[in-house]
């Protein structure tokens, strides 16, 4: 015990930048539990997935073309206000927000709440964590045009 006590006098510093490290991992995961924001790791969201949830890619409709998630519905972040009303279709069927890094998707998530979405959910580190994770990503069927078509 004396031997952690001199470490604690000799080290003043460090300790206490320990403490305070400690004590504001504890305040962000309570204020993130009051908020009701929950982010799921890629793994989990495939288990969300199989469970029937729908999935909202909030990326625009070009990265949404170059690849994502199996059966997602590509709703940019901006007009997600606009489509809630839309999803309240949906019942109580989860939601999985998706971005590019996790951020978006977070506040995406916390927008649907407010709208009135019990469970919707954020994917922990976006689709650069579902990539990483050697999930698969499906790109959009590129139609030909009408001009090649004529040949």
């Amino acid at each position: 015990m004396n031997t952690y006590l001199e470490f604690t006098s000799n080290h003043a510093l460090l300790v206490g930048a320990l403490v305070f490290s400690f004590f504001l991992l504890i305040f962000t995961e309570l204020r993130r539990k009051s908020l009701g924001i929950t982010n799921v790791e890629p793994q989990d969201a495939v288990a969300l997935i199989n469970a029937d949830a729908v999935v909202i890619d909030l990326r625009n409709a070009e990265a949404f073309a170059r690849g994502h998630i199996v059966n997602a519905k590509n709703i940019p972040m901006d007009e997600l206000d606009a489509e809630s009303e839309k999803l309240k279709k949906l019942g109580s069927k989860p939601i999985l927000t998706v971005c590019d890094a996790g951020m978006t998707s977070s506040r995406a998530a916390n927008t649907l709440r407010k709208a009135g979405f019990e469970s919707v959910y954020g994917l922990k580190g976006g689709l650069t964590a579902w990539t990483q994770a050697n999930l698969p990503l499906v790109a959009a069927k590129k139609t030909k045009s009408k001009s090649k078509s004529k040949k």
